[in-house]
């Protein structure tokens, strides 16, 4: 187990999956590596991304962390944040989760998610 947590922080951006946020405190952070990636979110501000180093080699940018987040979002410093379909298995309670679609959002997806969700070719502009 990489992360657990019962005090996460859940963000929903518009046509988006839900992004979980977790405190350092109850991730392995031993096992996460600095990078170098940074991007740049108009909403939250800078992230910094962190590569997974574990017994199947290293998953780079498996996460991310806003270290000095905008005015709104002061809650999830130095949390992280995990790509779903860079890990082994993510789950909210006991419902498996799959990863938001395409490569650039983070967002986890229930079965009980509704609504169109941003990600697939043509739809990274809504």
């Amino acid at each position: 187990v990489i992360a657990r947590t019962t005090r996460g922080a859940r963000i929903v951006e518009t046509a988006g999956a839900p992004v979980y946020y977790f405190p350092p405190e109850d991730v392995r952070t031993d096992l996460l590596r600095p990078s170098g990636r940074r991007t740049h979110c108009e909403w939250k501000g800078w992230a910094e991304y962190w590569s997974l180093e574990g017994r199947g080699g290293v998953v780079r940018d498996a996460a991310w962390s806003y270290p000095d987040p905008a005015p709104g979002y002061e809650r999830v410093r130095d949390w992280l944040a995990f790509y779903a379909g860079k890990v082994d298995r993510c789950r909210v309670g006991d419902v498996p989760v799959r990863p938001q679609p395409g490569g650039f959002y983070g967002g986890w997806v229930t079965p009980d998610l509704v609504g169109p969700i941003k990600g697939e070719p043509g739809t990274e502009g809504w």
